[in-house]
């Protein structure tokens, strides 16, 4: 895919998000996105002829910890697109763009049901 098409993806998915594509350099194959309150990161594609994975990083010091779950699913085996890649970008980011987790979503759902056995504890009065 040429990189005119992958900024057209990222163009896409950001009408999804609260990212904004910022900047795109043709000739690194780099793109920079931005998000209130000051989520930055960019990402490198890979050339069409080459083998490479795409490249999630930060200079921002605040972000760069929460894109090792984007860094792992990238080095992962498979080929990714630009699409899964930006998704799991966006995922790694939520408790910093201050959305609910998707996976604490499913906790609370589990620990309501645990809370409904309350009654259960009438039955010691099982005796003779």
């Amino acid at each position: 895919m040429d990189f005119q098409q992958l900024a057209d993806v990222a163009e896409k998915w950001c009408s999804n998000t609260p990212f904004e594509l910022i900047a795109t350099e043709e000739t690194e194959r780099r793109m920079d996105f931005y998000a209130d309150p000051g989520v930055s990161f960019y990402v490198l594609c890979p050339d069409n002829g080459c083998g490479d994975n795409f490249h999630v990083w930060s200079e921002s010091e605040d972000c760069l910890p929460f894109l090792q779950l984007a860094q792992d699913y990238i080095s992962s085996c498979g080929k990714k697109t630009l699409h899964e890649v930006l998704e799991k970008v966006f995922k790694s980011f939520r408790p910093l763009l201050g959305l609910p987790d998707t996976d604490d979503d499913a906790f609370e759902e589990y620990s309501a049901d645990v809370e409904e056995e309350e009654p259960e504890a009438d039955h010691p009065q099982m005796g003779p």
